[in-house]
């Protein structure tokens, strides 16, 4: 899509207009005048005033289906670092529980389910879930929109329907995805009828999303990478595709980029490239020269622009060795595209997946410095 196409800072009847619309332009594959950056997971357990809002709330999901804190920890990252853009405070499995499935949060557990769904009959009774069940995130969209009074792009999210799955029959977090994968291979009838549905709650869920005022949406497939070739294509990527396609391109006259980060994901990148969005994320096993080679595009023609794709336990290490890191990932992204005129292969800095709950603060303070710097540097400013 060209700049002239892709209307990012059109301004909204309901909302304040965009003062900083620079990742918003990297997904349109504009050029900017430095590189964007936000984080996996950047409202989160890393931050001390995340942690005392969350005792307030008294529960994970007292913090997610309350708009107030909702509100609230999506914006405190954006108090403390010069992010470029805010993503929505949920969780990916409100799907799934929107069905009905009993989602709940064991300290120092993850999340579980209280019926997983393991039969024929329980996967005939799946069906895409009443839109209101989901209220309270599309409430705090528009209230996290409205707090953030056009500082940044707000970006809204969901689990990919094969990552839904995975949890939807393992029933929690899994290291071997016995459950799920057996049901794949020994019912695939099964696993699709799973998929079908999950592709539509999907869509229904992120299209609502965008009603309520997110300006990007992302698809988290976080377990893609745990299937083998020919399987991933046919039971992720494909239901993936079937989301995408359902996807509003716009809402009150402005267009919205679309995201899919596929975690392992990197063998398929080609094929990934065929898919209806507008952005790719990478993990920090791909090399991110190579991917924009791949799939990035020439400038004036059609391509991808790519997200990632740093190593979250980078911020474990100095700030100086941080400051190193990022150097070598914006570097292996190459020199930047910078005609204004047109479009081109862009780079929008993130994590190759979720920041630790134990990295600290200061650290993502020097990472962030790192990248504003260095990619301004790397455009001759």
């Amino acid at each position: 899509m060209s700049p002239s196409a892709a209307p990012t800072t059109a301004p909204s009847s309901r909302f304040a207009p965009l003062q900083n619309d620079t990742f918003l332009r990297a997904c349109w594959r504009q050029a900017t005048d430095h590189t964007p950056l936000w984080l996996m997971r950047q409202a989160g357990r890393y931050l001390p005033e995340y942690v005392a809002t969350r005792a307030k709330a008294g529960s994970f999901m007292g913090l997610a289906t309350n708009t107030d804190y909702a509100t609230e920890v999506t914006l405190q990252p954006l108090e403390r670092y010069a992010l470029d853009a805010a993503i929505l405070f949920s969780d990916i499995l409100t799907v799934p529980d929107a069905m009905g499935l009993g989602l709940s949060f064991a300290q120092g557990e993850g999340p579980r389910f209280a019926t997983p769904v393991r039969d024929e009959a329980a996967v005939a009774a799946l069906e895409v879930p009443d839109m209101d069940r989901l209220r309270y995130v599309f409430d705090a969209v528009t209230s996290i929109r409205r707090a953030l009074n056009g500082r940044v792009p707000l970006i809204g999210f969901s689990g990919s329907p094969w990552t839904l799955a995975c949890y939807m029959v393992e029933g929690k977090g899994s290291d071997d995805y016995r459950l799920v994968k057996s049901m794949l291979y020994s019912r695939p009838d099964l696993m699709h009828r799973m998929l079908e549905v999950n592709a539509d709650s999907v869509a229904a869920y992120l299209n609502a999303q965008i009603e309520a005022g997110a300006q990007a949406v992302m698809i988290f497939d976080s377990w893609g990478g745990v299937l083998a070739d020919g399987a991933f294509q046919q039971f992720s990527l494909a239901y993936t595709d079937r989301v995408l396609k359902q996807l509003k391109r716009e809402h009150d006259g402005v267009a919205i980029p679309r995201i899919v980060f596929t975690k392992g994901g990197g063998l398929w990148l080609d094929n990934m490239a065929a898919l209806d969005c507008e952005v790719l994320g990478l993990d920090w096993t791909v090399n991110l020269g190579q991917a924009r080679a791949r799939v990035g595009g020439a400038v004036g023609g059609p391509g991808k622009a790519l997200q990632g794709n740093i190593d979250p336990n980078v911020l474990f290490a100095p700030p100086a060795q941080i400051a190193t890191e990022v150097a070598r990932v914006l570097d292996s992204f190459g020199t930047p595209h910078l005609d204004p005129n047109t479009s081109g292969p862009t780079h929008i800095f993130n994590l190759g997946h979720g920041i630790s709950q134990y990295t600290p603060p200061e650290h993502v303070a020097a990472l962030v410095e790192a990248v504003h710097t260095h990619s301004r540097r790397l455009r001759g400013r």
